[in-house]
């Protein structure tokens, strides 16, 4: 199983990003596919998730109405499209897959990870 995350990069604030997880290895419509991040200094907290075959999602308050989680079953890939990006979502973020989960929050729930994508968010 691999996840692959990528679309990181540098951004002005009130910028957009989009990441991209790919997930190969799993039958991707059993999987929930969650994003976490983590900022330099601070603990790995939950950001969105894409609950298997799309059965819902959930967004962390602090960026709800800014971040937009879908799915592509076809392409075994799940993005987080991120827009009116602010300084402090600057972090590194990581895609991670839970077997038939719905809209699991804790990293505990996850059962595989993908290494981070870095974004920065300047002022």
């Amino acid at each position: 199983v691999q996840l692959q995350a990528s679309g990181g990069g540098l951004v002005q604030a009130g910028g957009s990003l989009r990441l991209s997880c790919a997930a190969s290895g799993l039958t991707f419509s059993r999987y929930a596919t969650g994003w976490f991040r983590q900022a330099p200094g601070k603990e790995r907290e939950f950001v969105a998730v894409f609950g298997r075959s799309g059965v819902a999602t959930y967004y962390a308050d602090s960026v709800k109405g800014r971040f937009t989680v879908s799915g592509d079953n076809a392409k075994n890939t799940v993005y987080l499209q991120m827009n009116s990006l602010k300084p402090e979502d600057t972090a590194v973020y990581y895609c991670a897959a839970d077997y038939l989960g719905r809209t699991p929050t804790k990293e505990s729930e996850y059962d595989y990870w993908g290494q981070g994508t870095q974004v920065t968010v300047s002022s």
